[in-house]
């Protein structure tokens, strides 16, 4: 079955599922500031609207629109900007 995960206060939730390509959540953000470590790599795509983010050792964030997506390399983390509550797909590999 499908398991719910939250985070932030209810602020970030996403639905843990076995895609075709693998394990996945599809998820939304409200908007805010947040920051995510990782423990696998990680392909997020955005669905709708757009999310900034710096990665591990940048200094520039980056604006991903809609059907644009990044890779999070393992044991790193993360920063993400959002300013409407924005949905996004999240691949572990």
């Amino acid at each position: 079955m499908y398991k719910v995960n939250e985070y932030f206060d209810g602020k970030v939730a996403s639905i843990s599922h076995n895609s075709a390509d693998g394990k996945a959540t599809v998820g939304v953000m409200a908007a805010g500031e947040y920051e995510f470590g990782t423990s696998s790599v990680e392909i997020m795509t955005i669905i709708a609207g757009e999310m900034k983010i710096k990665l591990s050792g940048e200094t520039e964030w980056t604006t991903y629109k809609k059907f644009d997506s990044f890779r999070v390399e393992k044991d790193t983390s993360f920063q993400v900007s959002v300013t409407h509550d924005t949905p996004y797909l999240c691949l572990y590999l």
